[in-house]
């Protein structure tokens, strides 16, 4: 594409965004790192937890993580640990949790033997759940419905050669695109994630991924993208252009125009960061995970206002429908 259309169709995005959502930037530091900036430092280290109920374990192994991602969760690979591990973050004031884990050989995490407890927490405590559920079975999101979960995290592949090749699932994107049916199906808030790249820093299916997601009815949308990591076979791969990143955001945006779009956490380091954050802005999209100070002052000095929450930037659709709420004089 060349640069004057591409240039073009970032302002359309950009003015659809405003459009719709108005001037707000949403920053979004769970505490899964340590994070400060001039406009924001978390309130404590307890706000939004993550935990994987396979521990550091990951029967896939895909090849653009290999587990890695698990080893900055807490373990509880059993429903008594998860029940007190939960419990203890809300005496700490824990506003919201992460349940995610490692996937089993179909693509699934297994969640199965958690629900009762999942269950438990959610009726006896006021406290945020999302879950990171891999492909969905009908099953699952039965009882995904019983527990009433804020919101399910998954992401949508949509090449079939990425899913085999890096996810070494023999599955297509059919398989994706089902669990999101089960979802709707099941009227549970779905924030889908695309990380772009991730056939070894190559585009393939990044936007047809976006098509397969507007069939549907997402609360939000996460775009990440790969993160070359040690000790897995894409350790010296070239991550996707910040331009390649901020492509598939200005076309989910024309795509989606009232969904939600986030640059979420998952993504690479350093000036790769500011530039992303500095053309995520330019391509409309509502909120940043953990926003670097360049990124926060180029907001704000193109007009934008910075809100910041510790938690998940998943929930953003509770943020804007507690902003509503406001603005409308309802509370």
């Amino acid at each position: 594409m060349k640069s004057a259309p591409l240039l073009m169709e970032r302002k359309r995005a950009l003015d659809i965004k405003i459009k719709n959502f108005g001037m707000n930037i949403w920053c979004y530091s769970p505490t899964i790192q340590t994070y400060s900036i001039d406009q924001h430092r978390p309130a404590d280290n307890f706000r939004f937890c993550s935990i994987s109920v396979t521990g550091h374990k990951c029967q896939l192994q895909c090849d653009h993580c290999r587990a890695q991602i698990l080893e900055s969760m807490f373990p509880a690979e059993s429903p008594e640990r998860l029940e007190a591990l939960i419990k203890d973050f809300v005496r700490r004031k824990a506003e919201g949790i992460l349940i995610s884990g490692g996937s089993d050989l179909d693509g699934t995490v297994p969640l199965s033997k958690f629900i009762p407890v999942l269950k438990k927490i959610k009726e006896q405590h006021d406290i945020l759940l999302v879950v990171h559920t891999g492909l969905i079975t009908q099953d699952l999101a039965s009882s995904l419905t019983e527990v009433g979960v804020d919101a399910v995290m998954l992401d949508i592949i949509g090449d079939d050669e990425t899913i085999k090749k890096v996810y070494h699932l023999q599955k297509t994107t059919r398989d994706f695109e089902h669990s999101l049916e089960l979802l709707d199906r099941y009227n549970i808030p779905s924030v889908p994630h695309i990380v772009v790249g991730l056939n070894y820093g190559k585009i393939y299916g990044e936007l047809n991924a976006v098509d397969i997601i507007s069939k549907y009815r997402p609360e939000a949308l996460v775009i990440v993208a790969l993160m070359p990591l040690e000790n897995t076979p894409m350790k010296d791969t070239v991550p996707p252009k910040p331009s390649s990143i901020a492509n598939v955001i200005t076309y989910s945006r024309i795509k989606l125009p009232k969904t939600p779009i986030i640059l979420g956490c998952a993504r690479p380091r350093g000036p790769h960061k500011i530039s992303t954050e500095i053309l995520a802005i330019k391509s409309g999209v509502n909120g940043i995970a953990f926003i670097s100070q360049e990124g926060a002052n180029y907001a704000e000095k193109q007009g934008f206002k910075l809100k910041f929450s510790d938690h998940c930037c998943s929930l953003i659709f509770k943020d804007l429908k507690s902003q509503e709420k406001v603005q409308g004089g309802i509370c």
